[in-house]
């Protein structure tokens, strides 16, 4: 019964985990892109209501003092 041998090729290990870094470098920008733009974004739709703000009519700006 003949014996059929199969070679196969090795694994190419010349690769120094840059992808692995390039990925790494990825995820960390875009979870800084959604903190920087997703958090208040989501403040702003949990907070509801808008802040109200009491601006005075007339601001008495007279500096000289009284005698």
């Amino acid at each position: 019964m003949p014996t059929t041998i199969v070679n196969s090729t090795p694994a190419n290990t010349d690769n120094n985990g840059m992808g692995f870094l390039l990925g790494i470098i990825v995820f960390i920008i875009f979870i800084a892109v959604i903190l920087f733009y997703g958090l208040p974004y989501i403040q702003r739709s949990f907070s509801g209501m808008q802040p109200q703000i009491n601006v005075p009519d007339h601001v008495n700006v007279n500096i000289q003092k009284e005698k």
